[in-house]
């Protein structure tokens, strides 16, 4: 049996005794085979002795249970590391941050709590999906739509936390924007209730996130201070209507221009979903023919991809989007939004589908694109395996934020290929996504797999890839357990004063640091420079 760092068998037998007493025997895990189904399947350190691993897993079924765990682990100083329904893929999935940490999985508090569709909002448990969610609403008729990723199988306090994002529109696709109100046990078992939650007999816990008092819930997103096991979402308000559109600009150097038009429109709330800008002449994957002509910084490069684009009858940029609402008020926005692209020589927008709700199940299967119109699904890797696709064994997502600003977005992307070439690095993706208000997120999923050569290179890259972003003032904002440490180390104003604030909240909420150690850099006082 795997023992966390510095736990003697014995004393780990018997706090596994008193885990079992709580939660059952079926609940708490061991074996080499269980153990393995919490590696990393993605991991850039795979097989290696590097790679971050669980000693056990235990998993409880309510608020109670955590409790009790909680205060065994303290009694023994056992390191627990928190995941939700562990399909953080490309960001560490459910192996921890500090290797030998037992596994605290709360995919069996699955509950749906509350959902109300006069105020739009839902109450849940960290084990309840998108999946789940969407079922929910689906099974009760609710003019609702849940904002989800892709792939959709994750849970939504669990993507919030880590501040991912989705497709419809603001402040829902921002996860953790859209939430409103938590419940959090910490370190020593303790239950506090966050905004109006704190509040007994609250009515207003899901509509007023502040309550009284500073704001704590950004303490317990990206961090180790607590377990949070509830927390409340905005819902969307079902629209009439969905137009799925997509905007195209034909010439390379139409980027900037492009970018910028589109980042007004969105400042303006005329695009108020998603919007993803991508290039099928300077994004990935490429073809032999294309890679050639990207290997070419000269003079040469861009009238070479403007003929390529020509004759391949492709824009060099589109950006998909969506709007929602009654009908004749999107078309008026969309004459406008063609209004203001049509000033780029030859930009279009194409309208795609026009979508009146609610919908049939026929269509519900038939819907292109799902995730903007709230429809959870898994699509993003059957499309790993269509043909043409790079077909990857895993890869961890290189995520800096950069001004949406067009000549710095290009700069950036111009950049991070160079980077990428002289490393040998085919990724997927470079494309320019605005999640989030006022910024632009760039996405480079650098491939790794089961070869340890192969892994070390694509390390050495996305390490060289985080250097040169940090060097123009670009941090990322999610990063793979491997990278947090080095990530975090980038936010070093006035001699990481924002770390040191991290680590004096550690030791006052976690003074024994059993809670998630390592989380983004957050290393409890007895860990600190030792690992």
């Amino acid at each position: 049996m795997t023992t966390p760092p510095g736990v003697s068998t014995a004393s780990f037998e018997q706090t596994l005794r008193q885990w079992r007493g709580v939660v059952g025997e079926d609940w708490v895990w061991t074996t080499p085979q269980d153990l393995d189904t919490y590696r990393d399947s993605y991991s850039p350190l795979y097989g290696e002795a590097a790679e971050r691993v669980a000693s056990a897993v235990v998993a409880p079924d309510s608020v109670q249970q955590v409790q009790q765990i909680l205060r065994i682990a303290n009694q023994a100083r056992i390191p627990v590391y928190t995941i939700s329904t562990g399909k953080n893929l490309t960001y560490g999935g459910s192996a921890p941050a500090y290797s030998g940490s037992v596994i605290l999985d709360l995919k069996r508090m699955n509950r749906i709590l509350e959902v109300s569709e006069r105020n739009a909002f839902a109450l849940v448990e960290p084990g309840v999906s998108y999946f789940d969610l969407y079922r929910y609403i689906q099974g009760h008729k609710l003019k609702l739509w849940i904002d989800c990723p892709d792939p959709g199988w994750g849970g939504l306090i669990g993507n919030s936390l880590d501040h991912g994002a989705g497709y419809t529109n603001a402040p829902y696709r921002d996860h953790f924007e859209a939430h409103c109100g938590m419940e959090v046990v910490l370190a020593d078992g303790e239950l506090l209730r966050t905004g109006m939650g704190a509040l007994p007999n609250a009515q207003t816990w899901q509509q007023f996130r502040y309550g009284m008092g500073p704001m704590v819930d950004g303490l317990f997103a990206q961090s180790n201070f607590g377990v949070v096991t509830k927390m409340g979402f905005w819902l969307m308000p079902e629209p009439e209507c969905a137009l799925y559109l997509v905007a195209e600009a034909p010439r390379h150097d139409d980027g900037p221009a492009f970018i910028d038009t589109l980042a007004q429109l969105s400042y303006a709330d005329l695009i108020s979903s998603q919007l993803l800008v991508e290039s099928p002449v300077t994004g990935y994957p490429m073809g032999p023919e294309l890679a050639k002509l990207r290997a070419d910084w000269s003079e040469r490069r861009v009238p070479a991809l403007d003929d390529y684009a020509r004759r391949t009858g492709v824009a060099c940029w589109s950006a998909p989007f969506s709007l929602y609402g009654p009908e004749d008020v999107i078309r008026a926005k969309l004459a406008h939004i063609r209004s203001r692209l049509e000033r780029i020589s030859g930009a279009r927008v194409r309208e795609l589908a026009c979508l009146h709700f609610p919908l049939t199940e026929q269509q519900v299967a038939t819907v292109p694109d799902k995730p903007r119109v709230g429809i959870p699904n898994l699509s993003y890797f059957t499309s790993r395996f269509a043909p043409g696709a790079p077909l990857f064994e895993g890869h961890i997502d290189f995520s800096p934020v950069v001004p949406l600003d067009g000549r710095t977005v290009r700069e950036a992307q111009d950049l991070f290929d160079r980077i990428c070439q002289s490393h040998g690095i085919a990724p997927l993706g470079g494309r320019l996504l605005l999640y989030h208000l006022r910024a632009a997120c760039l996405i480079y999923a650098i491939p790794v797999g089961r070869d340890a050569q192969a892994n070390a290179k694509a390390r050495e890259g996305f390490a060289r890839l985080m250097d040169v972003a940090a060097e123009h003032g670009w941090g990322e904002y999610r990063i793979h357990p491997a990278f947090m440490d080095k990530g975090m180390g980038f936010y070093s104003f006035n001699d990481h004063a924002l770390r040191r604030f991290h680590e004096r909240l550690k030791d006052a909420v976690d003074p024994n640091g059993i809670l998630s150690a390592g989380r983004y850099g957050i290393w409890p006082k007895h860990l600190r420079g030792r690992v």
